[in-house]
């Protein structure tokens, strides 16, 4: 399993034991060795139950692969790479290497003073590992295909819903910001959450999502409060159930 904190990321071991050996020649039952002239006979280890246990372990660190905090990371279907994404680049891992690191998506200005949107989250699709989706914080997906080019700084398609000029405020580019997306299991679809609706988008159409589920509708009336303290940038995220 993968976590990541910060710019680092790291890939853990879990495993489960119900069973613990007992009966060690040169150990005691709390693992400490033995006097070897007290040992006068050999015995064979025999496994004993025991309550479930479960372990965790670090198996690789990856880091130095980015200057902003890592918002995302997704494997692909290779199951020999994954991808990691901060607020201005995406990078293309692979397991067996931590200390390198190739980018495949780089957004930031030559100047930052003209920066319009970050990335927010990416994923691989399912199915076809060339492909990823990456959303940001214009409220846009970016469908990329890593044949077109070493650096995806051209996208395939681009998935964008027309605003809305009469719902136009001062928050509405808040709250349309993406904070998850995800394919769904089938590879079909992509699921997208904002502030205040989940999207179901189908690959093949760009223009609009299929469905729009409004949640927490009732906070419209409440965001300039939620600005004031804060709460409007919390981040969501957003799942397909087993049977999409």
């Amino acid at each position: 399993v993968f976590s990541f904190k910060d710019k680092t990321i790291k890939l853990w071991k879990i495993t489960e034991r119900d069973k613990r050996p007992e009966g060690y020649n040169l150990k005691d039952e709390e693992g400490k060795l033995k006097d070897l002239s007290t040992v006068t006979s050999l015995q064979v280890p025999v496994l004993k139950p025991m309550d479930l246990m479960v372990e965790v372990t670090p198996r690789r660190i990856f880091a130095n692969g980015h200057t902003y905090h890592v918002n995302s990371i997704s494997v692909n279907s290779d199951c020999e790479t994954y991808m990691s994404a901060d607020d201005l680049r995406i990078n293309l891992w692979h397991l067996a290497i931590t200390d390198r690191s190739f980018n495949i998506v780089d957004i930031k200005p030559a100047n930052m003073e003209d920066l319009t949107e970050v990335i927010t989250a990416s994923e691989f699709h399912p199915h076809h590992c060339n492909l990823f989706v990456y959303s940001s914080s214009k409220g846009s997906l970016r469908l990329c295909d890593m044949r077109a080019s070493a650096l995806c700084d051209k996208h395939s398609k681009l998935y964008e819903e027309p605003e809305d000029p009469s719902n136009r405020s001062f928050f509405s580019e808040i709250i349309s910001s993406v904070s998850d997306v995800k394919f769904s299991h089938s590879g079909r679809y992509m699921l997208t959450r904002d502030y205040l609706t989940v999207k179901v988008w189908d690959l093949n159409m760009e223009t609009k999502p299929v469905e729009t589920y409004q949640v927490h509708d009732y906070l419209r009336s409440k965001l300039c409060s939620l600005y004031e303290n804060d709460c409007i940038f919390d981040k969501f995220e957003c799942a397909w159930n087993g049977s999409d």
